[in-house]
């Protein structure tokens, strides 16, 4: 296999050799249980306290408000599920917004037909959430606002401490999915006033099969996994200590360079957007311009189906992914993108590049001269675009 350029680090990144080495120790030589009461088990426990507030300081958390998962997905599950059981006296109707991932999306389905009520905000052409409609939707009963920090397909950045305080106003708590902001721009859950977040270690360069969840001290939501009395008793099932360590050292790494990575993210992928955009024509930028995830962008090709798109990139070696769900089984387009306004033959095609740290220009230069062809191609066996053409030439 020639060399593979990786442009799909929103999907997962590429675990740092750094972070294995931190977690080699606790596979074979301090393989003990944390929550053994022997000696033996202390060098895993210790491990687990130095991973809790590694994670806890890079959010200006306490250690103790940080509660490990097996990944975002659960963490989700567990804002959502758990709040509505434990809030059900004061009622049952949440707010969350279009454009969230699937995890949220799914439990809130979930919820409703057990008879909770869920309002789903809209968001503008840009994907940010609509404040006024967010602050109308709220009602006595209202029990939570949950609403994504970042989106995962197109990287809009939300005014999370606007919404933070609109839920505090009305006491209401807040959570947060920050899967993909974690550790790739500045949070602070007491100045944005969340309740609540969710994160997940394989998109910042760690493990998989790991996240964490965020609960501020005083929030009384339940158990969501039940058994052992572990994490407090709020999360039963023994540690994964390879893991949750590989987790911290990963947000240790994160932190330490956030700046320069920023910088350097969003220069090469304004780069990458400036040339797809003045090089290839009848193509939009999906998301903010500015207020967008450092290594994230979107873009809807007209004339052309995004798999397609997808199998040709692949055959360069380059990995993308589509905002399209064509890839899953099934034939709607993204539900982000037909939330911010676009129709379904333009959201099919559809093509997300998310970038890292060790990205380079050459390989954004590779990877825009490849797609020009393809597009090129593709669209040369397009009614729909030989059809425009002759418009346009009328």
């Amino acid at each position: 296999m020639g060399k593979v350029i990786y442009l799909d680090n929103a999907a997962t990144t590429q675990v740092y050799p750094e972070v294995v080495e931190a977690m080699a120790p606790f596979f074979t030589e301090f393989y003990g249980n944390p929550s053994a009461i022997y000696s033996f088990a202390g060098e895993a426990n210790k491990a687990v306290t130095k991973a809790r507030e590694q994670l806890a300081s890079v959010i200006h958390a306490k250690p103790e408000e940080i509660y490990f998962t097996g990944g975002g997905s659960e963490s989700d599950n567990w804002a959502l599920k758990a709040t509505v059981e434990a809030y059900a006296n004061k009622g049952k109707h949440i707010i969350t917004t279009a454009i969230e991932h699937h995890a949220i999306l799914h439990t809130a389905e979930y919820l409703e037909k057990n008879g909770c009520e869920v309002t789903y905000v809209g968001v503008d052409e840009n994907g940010v959430v609509k404040l006024e409609e967010l602050e109308a939707a709220i009602r006595p009963d209202t029990i939570l606002i949950s609403v994504m920090t970042a989106n995962n397909e197109i990287g809009t950045i939300q005014p999370i401490e606007e919404i933070g305080k609109i839920a505090k106003k009305n006491g209401i708590l807040f959570h947060t999915d920050a899967v993909q902001a974690f550790g790739h721009i500045p949070i602070d859950v007491d100045q944005m006033n969340i309740d609540m977040l969710s994160a997940s270690g394989h998109k910042i360069n760690g493990p998989k099969g790991i996240g964490i969840m965020y609960i501020r001290k005083g929030v009384k939501i339940r158990s969501f996994i039940h058994g052992g009395a572990q994490e407090r008793q709020r999360r039963a099932g023994t540690h994964n200590v390879p893991g949750i360590v590989g987790f911290g050292k990963a947000i240790e790494l994160a932190a330490k360079n956030m700046e320069e990575r920023i910088q350097y993210e969003t220069e090469l992928r304004d780069y990458l957007i400036e040339r797809v955009l003045s090089e290839i024509p009848y193509t939009r930028l999906n998301g903010h311009k500015t207020d967008r995830l450092p290594n994230n962008a979107s873009f809807c090709f007209r004339f052309i189906e995004g798999e397609s798109m997808l199998i040709l990139l692949d055959q360069e070696g380059i990995c993308g992914s589509s905002g399209s769900a064509c890839t899953s089984g099934s034939l709607d387009p993204s539900h982000v993108l037909l939330a911010i306004g676009l129709p379904h033959e333009i959201a099919h095609g559809s093509l997300r590049l998310t970038l890292s740290e060790k990205t380079t220009k050459e390989d954004i230069d590779f990877t825009v001269d490849e797609l020009k062809k393809i597009i090129e191609r593709l669209r040369s066996m397009s009614p729909l675009y030989e059809d425009f053409v002759k418009k346009q030439g009328k």
